[in-house]
């Protein structure tokens, strides 16, 4: 992606930190007819160094795993909070007039071949550590093994695992750094403002329905 310098984030601890945050990947392959997408949430492992492996599964229905070339990287696409920037919120706009709108957003890029993995023992441990991850937040977080045994053998059987071991990490903060510092204030000003407008329409609405 066009990553100028002032954008572009290479803290390796950082971007991985942002993927385990933002799980939820577009892993993006090229098959014989174009491109193939599918959205899949994923771990992170740390090894091997520096930019670690990516895992995930596919249904055995979705083609992308079949038809995926081995000669082209996969890319996974991780996103994050992103808005539009009005020219109003900043300084400049009435010093020079010389602004125009732009988007704030974040996002990484991980490319690596990809090895698809059947195996069951694989499997039950992935969707074991993926469900525990995303259960951890909760009281009585539920567990794999909560399920009856041969269901999720059976569910186990409707997937296919994916591993990346990641070739090259990209990171674009784009948060206004190419900006003077009383612009930058501006625009933290206008997204707090309209934050502070959602919130009030949704007292408003909460208010009607009581």
């Amino acid at each position: 992606m066009y990553n100028p310098q002032h954008f572009r984030e290479e803290r390796i601890p950082v971007i991985h930190e942002w993927m385990r945050a933002h799980s939820l990947a577009a892993l993006v392959t090229m098959g014989p007819g174009g491109l193939l997408a599918s959205h899949v949430p994923t771990l992170l492992h740390p090894q091997p160094e520096p930019f670690g492996t990516l895992r995930c599964h596919l249904a055995r229905a979705n083609p992308q795993w079949r038809e995926f070339s081995a000669e082209v990287q996969a890319l996974a696409i991780f996103g994050g909070p992103q808005h539009y920037i009005s020219p109003l919120w900043y300084q400049t706009t009435a010093e020079t007039g010389k602004v125009v709108p732009t988007w704030n957003y974040v996002i990484v890029h991980a490319y690596g071949p990809l090895k698809v993995v059947e195996d069951a023992d694989w499997l039950r441990d992935a969707v074991t550590t993926l469900t525990d991850t995303h259960e951890a937040g909760f009281p009585e977080p539920w567990r794999v093994a909560d399920a009856p045994a041969d269901y999720i053998a059976g569910q186990l059987k409707g997937i296919v695992g994916i591993e990346m071991p990641i070739a090259r990490l990209e990171g674009k903060w784009k948060v206004s750094q190419n900006r003077l510092a009383k612009d930058r204030q501006g625009v933290v000003s206008g997204l707090e403002e309209m934050a502070e407008l959602v919130k009030s329409a949704l007292q408003r609405d909460t208010q009607k329905n009581e």
